[in-house]
């Protein structure tokens, strides 16, 4: 939809492609025109590269851009698109596959004068190596898949003795879920914060950072809410993640958007974890800060444009937050709780923009990642930013045989630590406890028991304001007590 939205601005028709089960999504229902590529499984639609240059060649399409799921991170994909004739809408595929291995990547970053995380000089195939590692750097730390992503593929190890087993894992994760079994170690760092920086570079040689993102809120590895600016780093940091972001993407000739993702430390030590060389879920807060159409000008990039701006023009404005909403259970430890979709109400206003792919009616499929919609807001300062968010999430209602994270969602705008930015990648393991937190499933046997709940309330407080004193002067002078007011007193009359 996101897609869509920037080729309706730019004047260019849009196919979209999908599988048996979206069918009624809501990107085949907005697009100009619509092309099947396969069943249910990834591997035989949205990963079958020839289905879609044929649905490319059969639709007349001249370029294609791979969002950022599926195909956006697969250099033979870009190539086959390339040699198709068609227009990739996306970094090189060189770029791709050198960053897309993140051992090679770490190298080259190194070689480039990028600082990175101590750890493994390469990659790794055996317990053995994995402790020899271990010992020279000192537990805690991160064993990862050299192929991964998304949060799949990593797992912390704190001491010797869990070592084996979390190998072993790690292997079989990398293997099933990339198809490469290889991994390597990095040294854990305490309090860590994941910060990433925003890049765009034209095929003119012109690259530029868009300042930083803070995107350490996060669930099994997999950020849940991010902002912008970072309330962590100071102005000087800032300077320097970006002059480090751009060196990093002209290390690898980069062309269009991409994101370069750091960790930094309590001390505000920044190292360079990965590069993610496309466009990302979160960037709407960039967007938000700095008025710039980054999906936009990733087309025109690739249509042969020069940036529109350069590194002086580029200023942040306010302040910019975004809550993923999931079909997922909180409750259960963030399981995917996908279904149909009775009804939903969006939240709009002042400083709302929510980017969401279901209606009312729509199936949330258990094949593919559960996201509802990813919904931001924008304040002048950091605090009406999260006001403004608090408001959009209570407006925000959905129903139906799924389950979201709103709960969880409006949990988190109410927490000490996160209001005053005092927080790293261990927050919600560390506060989320659904059972001290009081999470609740707003499905129809808890909304009846809240109705009936506020209805007998109601009754109390009539029948208590008859006794107060204050009742018979309301009636005389024909007006009916306030339930409202009369319960926030029972507490004095009960003393």
């Amino acid at each position: 939809m996101r897609v869509i939205r920037a080729c309706r601005d730019l004047g260019i028709e849009s196919v979209a492609v999908f599988s048996d089960v979206d069918r009624a999504a809501l990107h085949v229902r907005e697009a100009d025109q619509a092309v099947l590529v396969g069943p249910a499984p990834a591997a035989e639609s949205y990963l079958n590269t020839e289905a879609i240059l044929n649905a490319a060649k059969k639709t007349g399409a001249e370029a294609i851009h791979p969002g950022y799921g599926f195909f956006s991170e697969r250099a033979a994909f870009a190539r086959a698109v390339e040699d198709a004739g068609l227009v990739w809408i996306g970094p090189p595929p060189d770029a791709i596959e050198r960053m897309g291995d993140k051992v090679a990547a770490r190298k080259l970053m190194a070689a480039a004068g990028v600082p990175i995380t101590p750890g493994s000089p390469g990659t790794l195939e055996t317990e053995a190596e994995v402790r020899e590692i271990a010992i020279k750097i000192g537990f805690p730390i991160m064993i990862k898949a050299a192929a991964g992503g998304g949060g799949k593929g990593m797992r912390l190890v704190e001491s010797d003795q869990d070592l084996g087993s979390i190998v072993r894992t790690v292997a079989s994760e990398a293997k099933s879920s990339f198809g490469d079994g290889r991994f390597y170690v990095e040294k854990y760092l305490k309090r860590p914060r994941h910060i990433e920086v925003q890049v765009m570079a034209d095929k003119y040689g012109n690259t530029v950072h868009v300042f930083e993102r803070e995107c350490s809120i996060q669930r099994r590895n997999q950020k849940v809410i991010e902002e912008s600016p970072s309330p962590f780093i100071t102005p000087e940091m800032r300077a320097k993640m970006g002059e480090v972001a751009v060196l990093a993407a002209k290390a690898v000739n980069y062309m269009s958007a991409g994101t370069i993702e750091f960790l930094a430390d309590a001390d505000r030590n920044f190292y360079f974890m990965e590069m993610n060389t496309r466009i990302q879920v979160e960037h709407p807060v960039t967007e938000l800060v700095t008025g710039i159409d980054l999906v936009r000008t990733q087309i025109e990039i690739a249509a042969g444009a020069k940036l529109p701006f350069k590194q002086e023009d580029l200023v942040q404005r306010g302040w910019a937050i975004e809550c993923r909403i999931y079909a997922e259970d909180p409750a259960a430890g963030f399981a995917p709780a996908p279904g149909k979709i009775e009804t939903i109400r969006f939240p709009s206003g002042p400083g709302v923009r929510n980017d969401a792919g279901v209606y009312a009616g729509a199936e949330v499929p258990i094949f593919y990642d559960p996201m509802i919609s990813k919904l931001a807001t924008w304040g002048a300062t950091r605090s009406e930013a999260i006001d403004r968010m608090r408001r959009a999430l209570g407006e925000f209602v959905i129903t139906g045989e799924l389950r979201t994270n709103l709960d969880f969602h409006r949990w988190m705008m109410t927490q000490p630590r996160f209001l005053k930015g005092d927080f790293d990648t261990n927050f919600i393991s560390q506060e989320w406890h659904p059972e001290r937190n009081g999470a609740v499933h707003a499905d129809k046997a808890h909304l009846a028991a809240i109705f009936l709940a506020a209805i007998a309330g109601n009754q109390s407080a009539n029948h208590v304001a008859a006794s107060l004193p204050q009742a018979s002067a309301l009636a005389a002078g024909g007006m009916r007590p306030s339930s409202w007011r009369m319960i926030g007193r029972l507490d004095q009359l009960r003393r």
